[in-house]
């Protein structure tokens, strides 16, 4: 996967893009050239973030945006139209995790509603209001963080680890789901110069992956800047580059 060589006009928008990987993957796209703004739902946060990057010589501002509140999503999306004025790249990296692991038979039902409100149902509500701003660009780029749990073939795999780490009806149930709206998403926009894929990051040495390293015992010294990597990559193709994919550092993701 070959990256382009981004302009200073750029526009990048990166959900949960105040610390972590989402932090990451703005670093990453504002040293490529573009102009990054810093989605998240706490303003303060945001503007703590977007600071830290143009302190770093980076063209960054925050935007507030809440991807399970319609309100705060269409906000975003005016704001964003009116300055800077267009958009070429969404990284739908806000998500969340539920807490503990979920058993399907004992889930608490409001908790997984939860997971599934921001890890796909907002991944819709940002992508759709954003949509008209990024059939203006000339190379619109769309990146779902996903997850590795997310592989149905890992998980039923028995020589991958996945297949001793317990059941869980909600994160990797949602990401799993995350995987199959990219791929409609690229289906519906593949007439278009639009690049739709999802990322997994692997797990990063993050606030995030406290409880995956309580539920599987594994721990990782992953940076966030490696986790973001992938996600930099696919929101640089090259025009003609692959769409309705899922992919890891090393390539495709076994779906």
């Amino acid at each position: 996967m070959d990256t382009t060589t981004t302009d200073t006009t750029t526009t990048a928008l990166v959900t949960g893009a105040n610390k972590g990987i989402g932090y990451a993957v703005a670093e990453g796209l504002a040293e490529q050239g573009m102009t990054v703004l810093i989605g998240a739902r706490d303003p303060g946060l945001g503007e703590k973030a977007a600071a830290a990057l143009r302190d770093a010589g980076h063209d960054a501002r925050a935007v507030v945006i809440d991807v399970t509140d319609p309100a705060t999503v269409e906000a975003a999306a005016r704001a964003i139209g009116a300055s800077p004025g267009r958009l070429d790249v969404l990284v739908n990296n806000a998500g969340i995790s539920g807490g503990a692991l979920h058993f399907p038979d004992e889930a608490d039902m409001d908790v997984v509603q939860r997971v599934f409100d921001t890890n796909l149902f907002g991944v819709m509500r940002v992508t759709n209001a954003m949509l008209p701003l990024l059939r203006e660009s000339p190379a619109g780029r769309i990146v779902n963080m996903s997850s590795g749990t997310s592989s149905m073939a890992a998980m039923t795999d028995p020589a991958h680890y996945f297949w001793n780490t317990e059941a869980s009806a909600a994160y990797p149930a949602s990401k799993a789901a995350l995987n199959m709206l990219t791929i409609q998403y690229a289906k519906r926009l593949r007439d278009t110069p639009i690049l739709v894929n999802a990322a997994a990051p692997g797990a990063c040495a993050t606030d995030f992956t406290l409880d995956f390293t309580r539920a599987t015992g594994r721990k990782t010294d992953r940076t966030a800047g490696q986790g973001a990597a992938i996600a930099v990559r696919l929101a640089t193709l090259d025009p003609g580059g692959p769409t309705g994919g899922f992919f890891h550092d090393d390539g495709p993701v076994p779906w």
